[in-house]
């Protein structure tokens, strides 16, 4: 038995909890911040039988999504500029974080 904790952006956590319902897969979904936008995010807690585990990961492939996001950059704290004038970066935001985590017993009360 594995347990696949999967950090998704808030944007991708609705459709992902409705695909894991119609496909069998039991997940406890957190609401969880970080990263480096200190943007919300959603932490689901997957556990699952080995020969499962492939299919949770490609059900995440399928729904979780990279984008691009402007943003301002961060002020310079370098005084030797002239000017500490903000900038808008684009990044890439949103996809998947995974970690598949071997459970050495497994009880439901």
């Amino acid at each position: 038995m594995k347990l696949i904790v999967a950090i998704v952006q808030n944007q991708d956590s609705k459709r992902l909890a409705d695909e894991f319902v119609e496909k069998g897969f039991r997940a406890t979904k957190l609401s969880s911040t970080g990263g480096f936008l200190r943007a919300g995010n959603t932490t689901f807690l997957i556990g699952v039988e080995d020969r499962r585990v492939e299919s949770v990961l490609a059900l995440i492939k399928e729904n979780c999504s990279t984008r691009s996001q402007t943003m301002m950059s961060p002020p310079s704290y370098d005084f030797t500029l002239e000017s500490d004038l903000t900038y808008p970066v684009d990044i890439e935001v949103g996809g998947a974080t995974l970690f598949v985590l071997p459970i050495e017993q497994f009880q439901q009360f």
